[in-house]
This record gives structure tokens, sequence and C-alpha cells, in this order.
């Protein structure tokens, strides 16, 4: 009596025992193979499509060595040098002495009696007195004035004239009085013509000469 079997392969098998779990694990494997094969392909095209760069060599260009230090410490003082500019030269100041003054006092008083006539209380003295001893001092410091100095008028205009100061006039040489609005060119009236010394003649000094002595004191025997 002959046995038919028959095989349902619409069946899922419902357990996995070790001949299935080598069949799945060989499955993956060649599916990886197969992944890995194509990629290599893929990439190998690629490749062959890409033209090979060509490598551009430059020339070599030589280098120049640095500059020592010292000599970039000597250039930049030598700019220093060229820039800035010399220190301008402290003003230094005149000292006046008083010894031409007490000088010009000493020829007063010697000419004209000018410290006595100063000094003497005129009060009780009559005008017409006051007018004689004043004569005296003028003629004696006229004298002494005209031997030890020469005078000159500032301005040549007659006093009382009118007269037109410029622009840039000499402040110190012209004083302008009264109502000052504006500035130059300035007219007025001259009211004193000024003077100013053109030369000075006066003795020089000995040596221990004590120039505060104006007038010695006189003892008569």
């Amino acid at each position: 009596m002959n046995m038919m079997y028959a095989i349902d392969l619409s069946l899922k098998p419902t357990t996995f025992d070790l001949w299935h779990v080598c069949l799945a694990g060989t499955v993956v494997v060649l599916a990886f193979m197969l992944i890995m094969l194509l990629l290599v392909m893929l990439i190998s095209a690629m490749r062959s499509k890409n033209p090979p760069v060509e490598r551009v060599t430059q020339p070599v260009v030589p280098v120049t060595p640095p500059e020592p230090v010292i000599k970039i410490v000597e250039k930049i003082v030598e700019v220093e040098k060229i820039v800035h500019a010399p220190v301008p030269e402290p003003v230094i100041l005149k000292e006046s002495t008083p010894d031409a003054a007490l000088q010009l006092l000493g020829l007063l008083q010697k000419e004209a009696r000018f410290i006595d006539f100063i000094k003497e209380d005129i009060t009780s003295y009559a005008d017409s007195d006051v007018g004689i001893a004043a004569r005296v001092v003028h003629e004696g410091c006229n004298k002494a004035i005209n031997e030890h100095f020469t005078l000159t008028a500032i301005r040549t205009e007659q006093e009382g004239s009118k007269v037109t100061l410029p622009a840039g006039f000499d402040a110190s040489s012209v004083r302008l009085t009264g109502n000052i609005v504006g500035s130059a060119p300035f007219t007025g009236v001259l009211v004193h013509k000024g003077w100013q010394v053109t030369d000075v003649r006066l003795a020089k000094l000995t040596q221990g000469h004590n120039a505060n002595i104006i007038a010695a004191a006189e003892v008569e025997l």
C-alpha cells in the first residue's frame, strides 16, 4: 500500500531551527557583499569620468633673508632725525640794572640841583621865587639832557593837526586816547608829538663806583 504525502507550500514555518538560522545568515552575508561590490563599481566609474588634475609647478622664489635688527633701528633713528624739528632756543630776558638811571639822576642833580628842587617844600615860597628856581632847574636839566642824550620827535606833524594811523601802526610809539571804536585806520588830532632817544652818551662807571650816591654830602671845613 503506497502512502502519498501532500506538501502545502503556503504554510509558514512557525519555528526556527539551526538550519534556518544558517540559511538566514548566508543570505545576509551575500546581500552585504553584493552592496559592497556595487559601491566599488560606482566609485570606479566616477573616477574614470573626472580627468586627472595636472600639477602646476611654481618657480622657486629665493627667500631674501631679513635685514638685521641693527640696520632697522638705524633707519628708524634716521627717520626720527628728519621728522623732529629743532628745539627753539629759549627766550632770554635782559636784566635791567639801575646804574644808568642812577647815573642820570646824578647828572641832573649836578647840573640843575634837580633832587634838591624836588625834595624842597615850596609851599611857603612865593610864585615869583618858585619861578626863579624853576628857571635854574630848567636850564641845568636841558644842559644835562642835551649833553648826554639825542632826542628826536616821533611824529613830524604839528601838534593840533589831524593825522591818520594806518592798520598795523606801532602801538608802542603812538598811544590812542579818547573814544576808541573799531579798528585801524584811525583819524584823530595829534595832541603830543612824542619823543624818542636816538643816541646815549653816558660815561662808563669805574670799578667800585657806588651809583646809589646821587649827590655826596658836603662838609665845609
